[in-house]
């Protein structure tokens, strides 16, 4: 099981005019960061709490999708948005929308994603490979921006030959931004292996002006304090460790005050917090209650890692037909079941493997965007939201 050491506690984190309480921030997952998600883990901790990433078209041609995946609930404050985009125009007009139309506090640039059907277009992980192209959408948006606090999300590059981190990092800073978090993996590498946390250290190193925040095989407040200690990063972001654990925020911001502490979560408190997500994924679909509810089949395998839960049960819920049968089949377990220890804890989500990152043709070729290329920029973007 997971310990904390006690310490003292962490300064608040400045990001641009944000200052956050503890320096923690929820990194944006394609079909998982949802206002529903973002309130729940709110309810067990603070920090910043990111959106899904929404492409910069589909938000300027203001498709349904990427309208509702802008929209932030009242409690939600400050209200983070996350946007990819390949063009700077295309990614200016996007983050102009937002601010005009008093829609976020905060903006995130996605360079990092490895998904193929992103890298494969240039985006994500795969841009800052064109230096020039990625420091004209960062100072487009960075000027679009004004007083939002504008911050850029990335890898160590496309694979360790390509490595980009160093060169994108002074050139971001260059550009203004408000603060800079490193997943400290590559694109080749996807989710697999280690994170070079030595990485986050390097980029801290480098940059002198604002904050780093380092991202990569966190599933516990204890190997957040450990990040920070080895690479002296000014924060963390936090993915698949909070996956079916939302109390993890409370962990963290605990292990940042200086507390000791480590949730312990019953069965009972586990199937709460699982139905309190699925009533809460009913309102982010405004009423659509057959979709939030498939929605959170995919949750099931994370909430109850660990536990004493059948495979038959486990099923049912993974096929769940409703909130009602949902109630009916929490009702089965043992609600008294004590927390079972590093069962429940550890890497959880999708590693996958190494593999060759989905590239344009060519695209290794030269650090320079070829002009063939640029004509053809908004056609990268693609009109789909989410990741």
């Amino acid at each position: 099981m997971s310990t904390i050491t006690a310490r003292r506690a962490a300064p608040p984190l400045r990001i641009g005019r944000l200052e956050l309480e503890v320096p923690v921030v929820l990194a944006p997952m394609a079909g998982i960061t949802n206002t529903a998600f973002r309130r729940l883990c709110r309810e067990y901790g603070a920090g910043l709490y990111v959106s899904e990433m929404i492409t910069s078209r589909a938000l300027v041609e203001r498709t349904p999708e990427s309208m509702r995946l802008i929209s932030h609930h009242e409690s939600e404050t400050p209200r983070s948005i996350q946007l990819y985009g390949v063009d700077p125009k295309t990614v200016g007009e996007a983050v102009t929308m937002l601010v005009a139309e008093d829609r976020a506090d905060h903006i995130d640039l996605n360079f990092g994603c490895p998904v193929p059907k992103v890298t494969r277009k240039g985006g994500g992980a795969a841009l800052p490979w064109k230096l020039e192209l990625f420091r004209e959408i960062v100072e487009r948006a960075a000027a679009a921006a004004g007083s939002i606090p504008l911050t850029v999300k990335m890898r160590k590059g496309i694979d360790e030959d390509h490595l980009t981190y160093l060169e994108a990092g002074r050139a971001a800073e260059g550009a203004g931004v408000a603060s800079i978090a490193l997943h400290a993996r590559t694109a080749a590498q996807f989710y697999s292996g280690t994170a070079d946390w030595d990485a986050i250290g390097t980029l801290k190193e480098t940059i002198t002006s604002v904050p780093v925040l380092g991202n990569g095989d966190i599933w516990s407040a204890a190997d957040a304090l450990r990040m920070v200690e080895q690479s002296g990063c000014d924060g963390v972001v936090v993915g698949r460790g909070c996956l079916g654990r939302p109390w993890l925020f409370g962990d963290l911001a605990a292990a940042f005050r200086g507390e000791e502490l480590t949730a312990q979560p019953s069965l009972g408190e586990v199937a709460r917090a699982f139905k309190r997500h699925a009533e809460l994924l009913v309102e982010f679909y405004e009423g659509d209650e057959e979709r939030a509810c498939r929605d959170i089949r995919k949750h099931v395998a994370w909430y109850f890692k660990g536990y004493a839960v059948g495979g038959e049960l486990r099923a049912s819920l993974a096929s769940n037909s409703g909130l009602d049968e949902i109630d009916e089949l929490l009702g089965r377990m043992d609600w008294d079941q004590p927390y079972p220890g590093v069962e429940a804890e550890g890497p959880r989500g999708r590693a996958g493997s190494p593999r060759v990152p989905a590239l344009p043709e060519r695209w290794l070729d030269s650090r320079e965007l070829p002009a063939a290329h640029r004509a053809t920029l908004t056609e990268g973007e693609g009109d789909t939201s989410g990741g």
